[in-house]
């Protein structure tokens, strides 16, 4: 955990043209492509045929890599890859990499170069967008990325090992890819977008006592962020992401606004120092959920369903 953590830091995610996850999306555009839509039914089950392959191939691919790397180099490059890996499906300080050259066009007074790098990391338009609004964007995009980039990968993996952890990412970018309520995607899209909000149901919910945990450590208030998340989680469309938006905002004292969807938080929009205050609560509360929740699953749970995966693997091949 330590070292993917540091990797997360120091590294972080290796470029877009060789991450795993640009070859998932890859693999299902094609499979996109080659689907025909020919009945709701039977075009769901397609869908749900889609992440199970997916799943596969990813899972299975890793597994094996690291049953090898364990009988034929031993276990410290064993440690050293399964964190390698393990850090492809998580993302801690990526959010400050992201948010770190939009504020800086805030702070030279730039607007509108503001908003055309916010447009990158959200789906709403952002042209002509205030610099209060720039940041509430921010803001949101951190807080509602903590249950789905960290708590969510980290749950799984701690219970699963690489299995888990997969097992929820590739549900997770089907959805962002598929989840649309729309005539293409609808029926394709329908069992994955279930099973994502499904796999983060309890993590986004018990992600709100971990940012309350952070908030501690960073100038926030606990107890605004339990009670802001308890009466405003319901304003988004998602049943998931606005739990762990509105515990951000009530630990930071600021209202989140998506115009003309929703307003949470009692306090004013947030400036551009708010961004940085939110990063670290994020990350803070993402710390704070490896050590408590995510190693010691690992230690009990998860590394000996790994191993058992992997010595399957290595009488499969006929090596152990």
């Amino acid at each position: 955990m330590l070292l993917a953590l540091i990797i997360d830091l120091v590294i972080g995610d290796v470029p877009n043209s060789v991450h795993p996850l640009r070859w998932m999306g890859n693999i299902l555009n094609k499979i996109d492509g080659k689907i025909k839509r020919d009945g709701r039914r039977s075009t769901i089950i397609k869908g749900a045929l889609s992440y199970f392959l997916v799943l596969a191939i990813f899972a299975l691919t890793t597994i094996t890599i690291l049953a090898l790397v364990r009988e034929l180099l031993g276990d410290i490059a064993w440690i050293i890859v399964c964190a390698f890996f393990f850090k492809l499906t998580f993302a801690v300080f990526s959010f400050r990499k992201h948010c770190k050259p939009i504020q800086n066009d805030l702070y030279e007074g730039n607007a509108i170069a503001a908003a055309a790098k916010t447009q990158m990391i959200v789906s709403r338009d952002t042209k002509g967008m205030s610099k209060e609004h720039i940041a509430s964007s921010c803001t949101e995009t951190i807080s509602e990325n903590y249950a789905d980039s960290v708590c969510s990968p980290g749950l799984f993996f701690g219970l699963f090992g690489m299995f888990g952890a997969w097992m929820f990412r590739c549900a997770n970018l089907m959805d962002a890819m598929w989840g649309y309520l729309n005539e293409k995607y609808g029926d394709i899209g329908y069992f994955p977008a279930k099973l994502d909000d499904v796999l983060g149901y309890l993590t986004s919910r018990i992600s709100i006592f971990f940012i309350a945990a952070a908030s501690v450590f960073v100038g926030g208030n606990p107890r605004n962020a339990i009670s802001t998340a308890m009466e405003e989680h319901n304003k988004t469309s998602s049943p998931n992401s606005g739990w762990p938006m509105a515990a951000a905002a009530g630990a930071l004292g600021i209202k989140m606004e998506k115009v003309g969807v929703y307003t949470m938080g009692k306090g004013e929009l947030p400036t551009t120092n708010d961004i940085t205050r939110c990063y670290s609560l994020i990350e803070t509360a993402a710390v704070i959920f490896m050590i408590l929740v995510t190693v010691p699953l690992f230690v009990f749970v998860g590394v000996h369903i790994q191993v058992y995966m992997e010595d399957v693997i290595l009488r499969l091949l006929g090596i152990a």
